[in-house]
């Protein structure tokens, strides 16, 4: 049996993004059906895109990456749904159509995902280029393709992650459940993140370092929210003691050398470890 594209939607999830948004449709035809989740209030979006009959535009206040794909899967009535954030490149007719082939080959799975030519951090593992479908624990949120039973039956994603981990944490819990996780090398895509890429539009050097700090500050709460949440609160303590160790370096560092940027920047990753120790909400936005 083959699949077709009306039993797949894209979703995007658009945050200040809309020239991406609107180049990465453009890759498409209208066959394929795109439901995009803004949580930047963006209404240029939807009187731009609005009219498009191959086109949904769900608005939601910003509680994260994960917890915009949650919200998506309530609008979703094809049986796949394929997340992208808008600054992948690449993807097509002919890239979605790699995938929706491989899913009959796969069988049950709990994430498919292509391979990117760049990885946007070292959590990212990607699996033997010389295998055209490779297993791999977890493939990077942004770029997922989910089947939608699966995808209720483990849970969805953690929504006390505001960014970062968000994908590592859902392949954990995946593989719990006996699922597993796929990349298709033969689908490629190249991916950049954040002030670099302009999916998170800025306009100056200023608000381009608050967005650098609100980087730094969620990846570590992330990252020792989900070594707490996987393993236990002391075990993750013990791995971050040189974590921390360096840290209270660098802001000492910097404080003799001035460094007032840099000083900021550790003070910011000092005090999002301090929230998740402490169990507190990943609260901090621009």
């Amino acid at each position: 049996m083959k699949l077709n594209h009306n039993e797949i939607t894209i979703v995007l999830i658009s945050h200040n993004s809309k020239e991406l948004v609107k180049q990465f449709i453009k890759n498409f035809s209208k066959k394929i059906n795109f439901l995009i989740i803004d949580n930047s209030n963006d209404l240029n979006l939807k009187k731009e895109l609005g009219a498009l009959e191959n086109v949904e535009i769900k608005f939601m206040e910003n509680r994260g990456y994960g917890s915009a794909i949650n919200f998506a899967r309530k609008f979703i009535k094809t049986k796949f749904f394929f997340v992208f954030s808008p600054d992948i490149k690449k993807p097509d007719d002919t890239f979605i159509e790699i995938f929706l082939k491989k899913i009959m080959d796969i069988g049950k799975f709990a994430a498919l995902g292509p391979r990117f030519l760049n990885v946007t951090h070292k959590s990212h593992k990607q699996s033997n280029p010389n295998h055209e479908v490779g297993q791999i624990d977890v493939i990077s949120g942004s770029a997922m393709l989910f089947d939608v039973k699966t995808f209720d039956d483990i849970g969805g994603f953690d929504e006390n992650i505001f960014l970062y981990f968000e994908d590592t944490d859902f392949g954990k819990r995946a593989k719990k459940k006996g699922y597993k996780i796929f990349q298709i090398n033969t689908a490629k895509v190249s991916h950049t993140r954040g002030a670099d890429s302009g999916v998170v539009k800025v306009n100056d050097i200023y608000a381009v370092n608050k967005l650098e700090n609100l980087y730094t500050w969620h990846f570590i709460w992330s990252k020792f929210y989900l070594y707490k949440k996987h393993y236990n609160k002391l075990l993750a303590l013990i791995i971050f003691i040189p974590i921390i160790i360096r840290i209270l370096f660098r802001i000492s560092l910097y404080s003799i050398k001035k460094n007032n940027k840099k000083k900021e920047k550790y003070l910011n990753r000092l005090e999002g470890f301090l929230y998740s120790v402490k169990g507190m909400n990943s609260s901090k936005r621009l």
